[in-house]
């Protein structure tokens, strides 16, 4: 199963047969609004705190993913999830109301492809055969934790981005109709020594580069095998320097599409997120909401999603240490028409 040295590859193409997305009032304002299966219209989503506004989104992903599946919540054999909160709170107390075995993994923006990686590992190996995955993020969480709360009113600079308030969950199967995981690339930890947290386009950047690179070598494919890849929250600042410092390598990404979850899930010119957008969330509802129907309706036959993160906490900004980064890929076709 492991080709190269850090893909593995998936001769029995698990299945996706179930996702879903739910999302905050600002990502049911940007372009992507009608791919999303619920909008909440308030930001507290009549919850007593935004953490458990934020469990909720998750809650409702994953139930939502499981009905169309076709299955019931006792179907499912693992649960796989992880957010930005301290202790992954948010999908620690939502795998209680999944109620599967839980596997809690953290991977910062990263994982909504980290965990989609192990649920289809776990199923091509025979382990399981309905694996969930999911994770969600919430603007206000968010920035309670790392920045300052949005009462507090401070100003951003321009490279600062705006988090997704947002879930997706995906169950992988061994069988069943829908979009195949083919692959997944496992990234490696980055870290170029940025240290400014109101700068995390630029400092995943080199990640999400050194993660593409690593998928193309161990797979032997190019651009060109892909109708689009996208990164997870690069956004306005990291996004194009990812793409100059491919063509420095020899990678020109002109033989596909190359985009970035964080410059779709919103408008960047006309609504107020900064760079773009960004948190686990991102990648996520891009990906289970707007891409997955693309690749259903034919407009995609293959695409790859490289969700990139920064592995910060406060306490080691507050100590002065820079940003580790790291990027996860997996290469996701439509149908079983998928090749080798």
């Amino acid at each position: 199963m492991l080709k190269g040295k850090q893909t593995w590859w998936f001769e029995n193409k698990p299945v996706i047969i179930g996702a879903a997305t739910v999302v905050g009032p600002d990502e049911g304002d940007g372009p992507l609004a009608a791919d999303f299966d619920l909008v909440h219209p308030e930001l507290d989503m009549q919850q007593k705190s935004w953490e458990k506004a934020e469990r909720l989104l998750l809650e409702q992903a994953s139930e939502f993913a499981i009905q169309k599946a076709g299955l019931e919540r006792g179907d499912v054999q693992f649960y796989i999830g992880g957010d930005l909160m301290n202790q992954i709170i948010s999908n620690s107390f939502a795998a209680r109301t999944i109620g599967a075995p839980y596997i809690g993994v953290f991977g910062a923006c990263s994982t909504s492809m980290e965990t989609l990686a192990l649920a289809s590992q776990l199923v091509d190996s025979g382990a399981a055969t309905h694996v969930l995955a999911g994770t969600c993020s919430h603007n206000c969480t968010a920035e309670k934790q790392f920045r300052y709360p949005t009462e507090y009113g401070s100003q951003k600079p321009p490279t600062a981005q705006y988090t997704v308030t947002g879930a997706g969950a995906a169950l992988v199967a061994a069988s069943g109709t829908g979009p195949v995981v083919e692959c997944a690339t496992i990234g490696k930890v980055v870290d170029l020594g940025i240290t400014d947290p109101f700068n995390m386009g630029a400092a995943m950047a080199p990640a999400a580069v050194d993660t593409i690179q690593a998928h193309f070598d161990d797979t032997g494919r190019s651009p060109g095998d892909y109708d689009l890849i996208v990164t997870g929250d690069l956004a306005g600042v990291g996004h194009p320097i990812a793409k100059d410092l491919l063509l420095q390598d020899g990678v020109p990404m002109d033989n596909t599409v190359f985009g970035d979850c964080g410059l779709m899930v919103y408008d960047v010119q006309k609504q107020k997120v900064q760079a773009g957008g960004s948190g686990c969330g991102c990648s996520a509802v891009v990906t289970y909401g707007h891409l997955l129907k693309r690749l259903a309706k034919g407009e995609l036959k293959r695409i790859l999603v490289v969700a990139t993160g920064a592995l910060l906490s406060p306490l080691s900004f507050q100590q002065g240490e820079s940003i580790p980064c790291i990027a996860h890929a997996v290469a996701i076709a439509a149908g079983k028409e998928a090749q080798p």
